[in-house]
C-alpha cells in the first residue's frame, strides 16, 4: 500500500503526540489508536499502517538484544546493562539469548547496530579473508 504524504506526517504527529520524556509510552499508543479507529478520518488505515512502523522502529532502536554462548551472570549482565545505558541512555529493553554456535564472546544488536565480538564471527571474516586471495 502507498503512503501519502499526508498520512505520513499524520501519522508521526500521532507518533510524537505519543512520546513521554522522549519515552513510547503504551497508553498513550493505545488511546492514540482507539480515537483514530473511533473517529475514521479519511486514509486513516494508512495513516494507522505508518504509525505501526514508526512504532516497530522504535521498540527496535530501544530494544538490546544480547547473545552469548553461556548464561551471563548477574554482574556481567549488568556491566553489559550499564554500558549500553551509557551509549544510548535510560530505558533500554533487554533480551539475554543463549546461542551456542557463537562458540564464544558476545553479541549485542540495538536497533540496526551490531556489536559482535563472538568467535563464530571471527572465523567467518578469516574465512572470507582466505577466500577472497584464491
Amino acid at each position: 500500500m502507498k503512503i501519502s504524504k499526508q498520512a505520513r506526517r499524520s501519522a508521526k504527529q500521532l507518533f510524537k503526540s505519543c512520546l513521554r520524556d522522549g519515552q513510547l509510552d503504551d497508553q498513550n499508543v493505545r488511546r492514540a489508536v482507539q480515537a483514530l479507529l473511533e473517529s475514521k478520518p479519511r486514509g486513516y488505515l494508512a495513516v494507522l499502517t505508518h504509525f505501526r512502523r514508526l512504532i516497530k522502529l522504535e521498540v527496535q532502536r530501544r530494544t538490546a538484544l544480547v547473545e552469548t554462548v553461556v548464561e551471563l551472570k548477574p554482574a556481567q549482565a549488568q556491566r553489559i546493562r550499564n554500558s549500553l545505558e551509557k551509549l544510548y541512555g535510560p530505558g533500554l529493553r533487554f533480551v539475554f539469548t543463549q546461542r551456542p554456535e557463537l562458540i564464544g564472546g558476545v553479541r549485542v544488536q540495538v536497533g540496526s547496530d551490531v556489536y559482535d565480538g563472538t568467535v563464530r564471527a571471527r572465523l567467518d571474516a578469516l574465512k572470507a579473508a582466505f577466500a577472497s586471495h584464491e
